[in-house]
């Protein structure tokens, strides 16, 4: 029985995280497909970029509350069956999973920034607040999202063994880093060849 809510909680992450809101934004109030805009990214930076900042904001909170909606199931589920706590992490990897291979999507996601937001908000405050000070300081020098984006969430891998995460969080810290930086890998190639677009309102 509980090796069925195991997989039933990590499913239903991976479900939640396949919704992609910036398609839905974009196609319900805008008539637009951000797929085909920008850099064609379903995520917030591109939605904003496409759609206008209301937008991009709400896509971000959106997607960033997946992990948080996940982790907070998870947990009480967890809770009430008596399950290893770990599950959270699993159901937040599954969820960030979902977000960059959404099935709603035809596998075609986000890079996995708002939902780390909101993985590290839910599983550590240290880790939310160091990640969110280097983004910043990051993106008030070089104006590049996607560096500030990749040295933020490096950073939470980097603290994890020092800030109370189980080994199941590491790791799944670990990947979760991984794969946001995988995902960023034109962003890099752009950085390194110095065309990468930088933002003009910080």
């Amino acid at each position: 029985m509980k090796y069925f809510i195991y997989i039933l909680l990590i499913f239903m992450s991976y479900l939640y995280g396949s919704i992609p809101f910036a398609l839905v934004i974009g196609k319900v109030f805008y008539h637009t497909d951000v797929r085909n805009s920008g850099s064609g990214n379903l995520g917030g930076t591109n939605a904003g970029r496409v759609l206008g900042k209301k937008a991009g904001l709400a896509v971000i909170i959106l997607d960033a509350s997946k992990c948080c909606i996940s982790i907070l199931i998870s947990s009480m589920i967890a809770n009430y069956f008596n399950l290893n706590g770990d599950i959270i992490y699993l159901s937040a990897l599954a969820c960030v999973i979902g977000h960059c291979y959404p099935i709603f999507a035809d596998f075609r996601g986000g890079k996995a920034v708002s939902v780390a937001i909101g993985y590290a908000l839910m599983t550590n405050r240290i880790a939310f607040i160091v990640a969110l000070v280097i983004f910043l300081i990051t993106l008030k020098l070089s104006k590049y999202v996607s560096l500030s984006s990749i040295l933020a969430s490096v950073s939470i891998a980097v603290i994890s063994p020092f800030i109370g995460y189980s080994t199941i969080g590491i790791i799944t810290n670990i990947i979760i880093v991984a794969l946001l930086v995988y995902k960023h890998t034109p962003n890099i190639q752009r950085l390194m060849n110095g065309t990468e677009n930088k933002i003009t309102w910080m």
